[in-house]
């Protein structure tokens, strides 16, 4: 091959592939304490460097270079992150609400070495899509500032005493699904009534969760209930939901008002994950079959809102021998609706439910509300559906 004078004679690509390119031993890094040495280790540093060189005995383990006399450095949960919170519970409003202030350390999740952290609130046992919360996403940030308020209605003494909240970080990636960053718990009955408590937490991993309850046919669609906790001794854990109602007796009217408000975490009947749930209000016994009345159907939601009222055109003597069947449904087109959860109010009912039929009974012309809890217990006047 003929090289003009000047030129570099290019070099076969055999021979470049047989050039040795390799840089040599790989040094150790040194430590950053090797910069910003601590006054109170130059004699010890001394002493060590004096017994390597005499050969003396072994340094004792854990005091070498790069470790420490306490152990390994790293933590699972520091390298996570932490997170701020505060939270506070009205029993009067039935209410908890939860702001979640900053995060700080989080672990990177992109490329970039920083992540897109988001916060989802659960309350456990319960059902997922139900009960959560979330916040919005802030980008491109290690350490995230929300100072956003998430408010979880319906939440009875009883949730106080045996629900854990769950608060976790994730990271949204809008291309690949996304990823989990850590997880912090509260179990509620840490919690006093209207007291706010701050909360500083490390995060931790995901703890593994217990296996599902035993489902029958009629629970389809709560798949997310969790044994986190031990139920206490009678409690139903086939929980389909929350309902607020008022009761207002009129005596002016000589009638009874029932007042749908809303309800909280239904249980989903879909398969989307979701319900399109309505309410039925029947004053039994109805020999005539004219109490009957049905709320507006809510789609695609599990804390739909009504705010709807039923007139039943009764004298308050009578009262205590009827009882009130609210029965919350799925609608479903094209075949049978879905029961999603009912209670009954009346002299003969168990607890709150009864207590709020009385209390109905003996102040007239005074609106008086309560949440119920929903359970699977479908009334004998509604086996054959709305």
């Amino acid at each position: 091959m003929t090289v003009r004078r000047g030129e570099r004679a290019p070099v076969p690509i055999r021979e470049h592939m047989a050039i040795d390119v390799s840089p040599g031993p790989i040094r150790p890094i040194a430590q950053i304490s090797a910069y910003f040495p601590h006054p109170g280790l130059e004699g010890v540093l001394a002493t060590r460097d004096r017994m390597r060189g005499q050969g003396a005995a072994a340094i004792p383990p854990g005091t070498g270079e790069g470790e420490s006399a306490d152990g390994d450095d790293s933590d699972d949960s520091t390298s996570l992150g932490t997170l701020e919170f505060d939270i506070l519970y009205d029993p009067e409003n039935c209410t908890l609400d939860c702001t979640i202030l900053r995060a700080k350390g989080l672990k990177p999740m992109d490329f970039n070495g920083l992540a897109d952290p988001y916060v989802k609130l659960h309350l456990l046992p319960g059902a997922c899509k139900a009960n959560k919360l979330k916040t919005r996403t802030q980008h491109n940030t290690l350490n995230p500032v929300w100072n956003e308020a998430l408010t979880y209605i319906g939440i009875t003494a009883e949730d106080m005493a045996r629900k854990t909240l769950r608060i976790s970080v994730c990271d949204e990636d809008k291309l690949t699904h996304n990823e989990f960053i850590g997880e912090t718990r509260v179990p509620l009955r840490r919690l006093q009534p209207r007291q706010k408590r701050h909360f500083n937490l490390c995060l931790e991993r995901q703890q593994p969760l217990a296996s599902p309850s035993s489902m029958t046919a009629a629970l389809r669609g709560i798949s997310c209930y969790l044994r986190e906790l031990e139920p206490p001794a009678g409690w139903a854990l086939e929980e389909r939901g929350r309902i607020l109602l008022a009761l207002t007796y009129l005596s002016e009217h000589r009638g009874l008002l029932v007042s749908i408000l809303r309800c909280a975490h239904l249980a989903a009947m879909d398969v989307c994950g979701y319900s399109d749930p309505y309410v039925k209000t029947y004053l039994r016994p109805d020999v005539e079959k004219k109490s009957k009345h049905k709320t507006t159907v809510k789609k695609k939601t599990l804390n739909p809102e009504y705010n709807e009222d039923f007139f039943y055109e009764i004298e308050q003597s009578e009262l205590g021998q009827k009882s009130l069947e609210i029965t919350v449904w799925d609608y479903d087109i094209g075949k049978s609706n879905d029961f999603i959860g009912g209670v009954t109010l009346g002299l003969g009912a168990p607890g709150e439910c009864r207590q709020h039929w009385l209390s109905c009974l003996q102040t007239p012309d005074c609106r008086l509300e309560h949440w119920h809890t929903l359970t699977n217990e479908l009334p004998e006047s509604s086996t054959f559906g709305p």
